[in-house]
């Protein structure tokens, strides 16, 4: 993120110094190549016999695919930084119900084929989405006498009369939410959020994400290339030794015995340890496979949503799950990263 941040600011003209502690661009959230290095990451004995070349993987410690119509995509075209890099759809959007994997229903077609639903249950979503895709903000005609910034997410799933399974799906595999507080906030967020949604699905028409190929590693690299063109300095493996304040602002880095003066400092909370607060924690557990998941009909790449009330958890768990057509594994093998946010 700071190498996006820095390469936005200095597209608009701004003198940017980005100093890094990190050996590499993107720091603990770039991705680790070769195998070896993950082991070493984690400090481990190396890699069994078997795993292919070490070089072919690139795993990624903070996964995050990206949805086709949001704003960092939008962002990325904007940048024109896609000359440095390219993406390929994620293969599919599943969701965990009932200890089975299913497909996220968002068109008719997916709907009337979906197990998640029953038969009436099916034709209630399905008018629940045609209110969502004709919705319009500043039209009252297409409100169905339910004001956007009052009514809660909550009144319009009663309004529809939806189960409390579609509910589930709806919110957390659709609007993307980790946990059920949007329920009783005012429903135009959440109508918005699975608009995107389904116009990212629209843009590739069987999956919403987009991920680049060689994992996320490649997004930092190749802001730093853009932002070199724009004048930004760079100073890996540099540690920060302080920040100088002056009237409560402010002023400088000191890095190894110079300072820098500064109108502006964006930094990582871990530059400033004694200004920030521990608020929770992110769980997280790489896998190494050598076969897709059970029941998303073999694809090389998904995400897969596990809502919190299945597994009796505080915040859903997603997994990331990427192979070898985004060039991150050999042939053959496949990583799956579980990710759980929020957990205190």
């Amino acid at each position: 993120m700071e190498c996006i941040l820095s390469c936005l600011l200095s597209i608009c003209g701004k003198k940017v110094l980005h100093i890094d502690k990190n050996p590499y661009y993107g720091g603990e959230g770039t991705s680790i190549s070769p195998l070896e290095q993950l082991y070493k990451h984690f400090q481990l004995p190396g890699p069994p016999k078997g795993m292919g070349r070490g070089k072919d993987w690139n795993i990624d410690l903070i996964p995050k695919f990206m949805l086709s119509n949001g704003q960092l995509v939008k962002m990325l075209l904007f940048t024109e930084v896609t000359r440095y890099l390219d993406f390929k759809v994620i293969d599919g959007s599943y969701v965990f119900k009932g200890g089975k994997v299913h497909k996220v229903p968002i068109t008719e077609a997916d709907a009337h084929a979906s197990d998640l639903m029953g038969m009436f249950d099916k034709r209630r979503f399905r008018k629940l989405l045609l209110f969502i895709l004709n919705f319009d903000e500043h039209d009252p005609r297409t409100h169905q006498d339910m004001d956007p910034h009052r009514a809660t997410m909550r009144d319009v799933f009663r309004h529809f009369d939806l189960g409390l399974d579609v509910v589930e799906f709806v919110g957390h595999a659709l609007a993307l939410y980790s946990t059920d507080d949007y329920l009783d906030q005012p429903c135009l967020q959440t109508i918005k959020r699975i608009r995107l949604y389904s116009d990212s699905v629209a843009r590739y028409d069987h999956s919403p994400y987009l991920f680049p190929l060689y994992g996320l590693g490649e997004l930092p690299q190749s802001f730093a290339r853009l932002s070199a063109q724009n004048g930004e300095r760079y100073m890996l493996n540099r540690q920060v030794d302080d920040i100088i304040m002056e009237n409560g602002k402010v002023a400088a880095v000191k890095s190894q015995g110079e300072v820098f003066r500064c109108k502006q400092l964006l930094c990582d909370p871990s530059y400033v340890p004694t200004q920030v607060k521990k608020v929770g924690r992110v769980i997280r557990v790489i896998c190494l496979l050598n076969h897709p998941i059970k029941n998303t009909q073999d694809a090389n790449s998904c995400q897969i949503i596990i809502p919190h009330t299945q597994v009796h958890r505080k915040s859903d768990i997603y997994v990331c799950f990427v192979s070898s057509t985004h060039n991150v594994a050999p042939e053959g093998k496949y990583i799956a990263v579980m990710t759980e946010g929020g957990v205190r």
